[in-house]
This record gives structure tokens, C-alpha cells and sequence, in this order.
């Protein structure tokens, strides 16, 4: 698939199966979209990647936190895909890149690599939500003080009995572009 068909054609899929990407194939495809613009070469970032029985402890510590929900409920909204790859944003403190300059760097990376994903054949969407704001849940997952989730992408394949997508409108960037003569 070339760029322009990747950037035309990838949407956020919600409906996930297996097969997802193994390790090594999820490591491949993060080679390339590490590539990305990263001023300083900081990469900024790392992923843990989480199925089969990984998905119940974030479940469980998510349920501490939110007793106003039933487990079910949060399995319902954690366990959506065969992986779920958490991102972790770790900034070089005091370094001269700007953190925001760094945070952009990861931004970069995860677009590149959910292109590659669709490349792929894969489908998958970046959540955010209780995955973020879970104070519990850094502390399960290894975090280091310095080190937050920007969230996690759930990645599979696409539910062939899915509706499908609807195509998006063209964008107008008209008023998105200014020339300064």
C-alpha cells in the first residue's frame, strides 16, 4: 500500500479479532516508525504490550480505583482487541528538547505506526480515558516516576462482519494555509 492510500484509507477500527501482530512483527513495524521527527533523537517513548492475561490486570486495577463500575463493565471496556500496546511517554527532564518537543516526537511515532499497522491489514484506535487518569495503574505496569501513559492502541484484525466505515469528506484546509509575502 503506498503512503497516500495508507493516509486516505486508515480509520479508527473498533471491532477487533485475532490475529494481532506477535512481538516481533509489532518490533519490525516499530523500527520503521521510529523513524519519525524526534529533534534530538530522544525517542521519548516505550511500549508494553499486554494480552491474554496481562488485559486482567489492567482490568483489576482500573476496578480498584472505580468501584462505581462493575468488572464486567471495565472488561468490557479495556478488553476490545487481542493486543493492547500501552504507550509510554518518558521525558528527558532538563534536556534541552522541550518536552513538548519530545511529547510531539512520540505523537509522530504512534501516527507512523498505526499507518503501518493498516499497511499491514491491521486494524486498531488509540484510547485514551481510564487508561490515563488510572492512578493505580503506572504503578502495575512499572512506571517510573518521570514516566506517564499517553494511552494504548488496540490493534487486530479488522470484524469482517463489521458495518463498513464511512468515508470521510475531503478536507478543506483553505483556511488552514497562509502565505506571508
Amino acid at each position: 500500500m503506498d503512503v497516500f492510500t495508507a493516509l486516505l484509507t486508515r480509520r479508527s477500527v473498533t471491532r477487533l479479532l485475532d490475529p494481532a501482530p506477535g512481538d516481533e512483527e509489532f518490533r519490525y513495524l516499530l523500527q520503521s516508525a521510529a523513524t519519525a521527527p524526534d529533534h534530538g533523537v530522544l525517542r521519548p517513548w516505550r511500549w508494553i504490550l499486554v494480552r491474554d492475561d496481562g488485559l486482567d490486570i489492567v482490568v483489576d486495577s482500573l476496578a480498584e480505583e472505580r468501584p462505581d463500575l462493575s468488572r464486567a463493565q471495565l472488561a468490557a471496556k479495556v478488553v476490545r482487541a487481542p493486543l493492547k500496546a500501552m504507550l509510554v511517554f518518558r521525558p528527558r527532564v532538563g534536556h534541552r528538547v522541550p518536552e513538548w518537543e519530545q511529547l510531539a516526537a512520540a505523537s509522530a511515532m504512534t501516527h507512523a505506526l498505526l499507518l503501518l499497522l493498516h499497511a499491514r491489514g491491521y486494524g486498531a484506535i488509540w484510547r485514551t480515558g481510564l487508561l490515563c487518569t488510572s492512578r493505580t495503574l503506572p504503578t502495575r505496569l512499572g512506571l517510573g516516576a518521570e514516566e506517564r501513559l499517553l494511552g494504548a492502541l488496540d490493534i487486530g484484525s479488522p470484524d469482517p462482519s463489521a458495518p463498513p466505515q464511512r468515508r470521510r469528506p475531503p478536507v478543506d484546509v483553505r483556511d488552514h494555509v497562509a502565505t506571508l509575502v
